[in-house]
């Protein structure tokens, strides 16, 4: 077992947008990422992903609506729905692909 300080990993990322591989469950990655107020564009999986804001906020934009995500909150994005990230969000979010 090992201890990992999420929010510790977030800050010391090089780079805004640059997702970190934390851990790996069975078949799911466990990724971390650092928000700036930049856009991330958008993008389709061919599997679930959730999206777990540690702290800030993100603004995900999906089916042509921003839906704003707090911290502590998950959004789960079903497989095969395009979903991206309007400009303004900032803080950690934590990224599980199923």
């Amino acid at each position: 077992m090992s201890l990992i300080d999420l929010l510790a990993t977030s800050a010391e990322l090089p780079a805004a947008w640059r997702s970190t591989l934390v851990g790996r469950f069975g078949s799911a990655n466990f990724k971390l990422v650092r928000m700036d107020a930049g856009a991330y564009e958008e993008e389709t999986h061919d599997f679930a992903e959730g999206l777990l804001v540690l702290d800030g906020e993100m603004r995900l934009s999906i089916g042509g609506a921003i839906v704003e995500v707090g911290a502590g909150q998950l959004y789960v994005v079903p497989a095969g729905v395009a979903h991206g990230v309007a400009p303004g969000s900032r803080g950690t979010l934590a990224i599980l692909d199923v």
